[in-house]
């Protein structure tokens, strides 16, 4: 009597209408070997990064020494102030650049063709610089019968810095934005015309929600890219966090000491904002079947 167990007929392959018993094959799983060869070589360059670090001059003692000075932390703050300013301004213009860009009326459009033309295709330091120089221009600010003040009073560090990112930033997000309002299908635009509701209403109450879901992700991306973004404010003085560590390192000549603790910084804020983002994206998602 044959006792051979019976093949596994539900996912046995089939053969001239017949299955085949692949069970006295043995099941060799597939060597990776590229894989394998690259972990080795990743884990051995960073345990020898690692190394070279813990044993090269470096006294981490002034690592943690001025982790928490009061300047590095003042430098910390005026960098979160500047960037939620400089972001929340760059998306004002950004929003109202991508309306007029989309405008029918001609001189709005160009005008917003001419602002992203320039302000992207100019260096963001060039920028800050010309902000900051702006009274070798205009020596005093003068509106007629209002006020006349001195550009040089007017243009502080903080200012300039504020201005020059905030208008840089606006270039870039008016692009995001304008792909967004696109994103949304054309007959949602013809549905609040079809019920009379006015251009900007429309807008407001029906394009710009369901365009968040795709500005969301690129603008906080954006966000992030600014925190870094405002250590150029250090080339006008503006004292954030890396013109602070600048100034402890001119003084005391730890200079790759200070740039560990500014580099540190700067990774706990981006990993912070990071979840912000993450879940602000999942808001914004809601009901997408797409979503990952």
């Amino acid at each position: 009597m044959n006792t051979s167990p019976l093949p596994d007929v539900e996912n046995a392959p089939v053969r001239n209408n017949k299955y085949v018993d692949l069970s006295h094959y043995e099941y060799v799983p597939r060597r990776y070997y590229g894989r394998i060869t690259a972990t080795v070589v990743i884990v051995v360059l960073l345990a020898a990064l690692v190394h070279a670090f813990s044993r090269g001059n470096i006294e981490w003692s002034y690592v943690g020494q001025f982790f928490t000075a009061k300047a590095i932390l003042d430098g910390v703050v005026n960098t979160l102030v500047m960037a939620v300013l400089a972001m929340a301004l760059g998306i004002l213009f950004g929003v109202i650049a991508a309306i007029m860009h989309m405008s029918p009326n001609p001189v709005l459009h160009y005008v917003s063709v001419g602002y992203a033309w320039i302000f992207r295709g100019t260096p963001l330091i060039l920028q800050l610089l010309l902000w900051f120089n702006l009274a070798l221009v205009f020596p005093r600010i003068t509106l007629p019968g209002v006020f006349s003040v001195e550009t040089v009073t007017v243009m502080t560090p903080f200012f300039a810095a504020l201005l020059g990112l905030s208008i840089n930033q606006g270039a870039y997000t008016s692009e995001v934005v304008r792909a967004g309002l696109l994103s949304v299908d054309i007959g949602q635009y013809e549905a609040a015309k079809a019920i009379g509701m006015p251009r900007l209403q429309a807008l407001r109450r029906i394009i710009l929600p369901q365009a968040m879901r795709v500005i969301i992700p690129p603008v906080g991306n954006e966000f992030i890219s600014m925190i870094k973004t405002t250590s150029l404010a250090s080339m006008i003085q503006y004292s954030e966090l890396l013109y602070n560590t600048q100034n402890i390192y001119y003084a005391n000549a730890r200079v790759m000491e200070l740039l560990f603790v500014a580099g540190i910084w700067y990774l706990m804020v981006v990993t912070v904002l990071s979840f912000g983002q993450n879940r602000l994206e999942k808001y914004f998602s809601r009901g997408n079947r797409r979503r990952a």
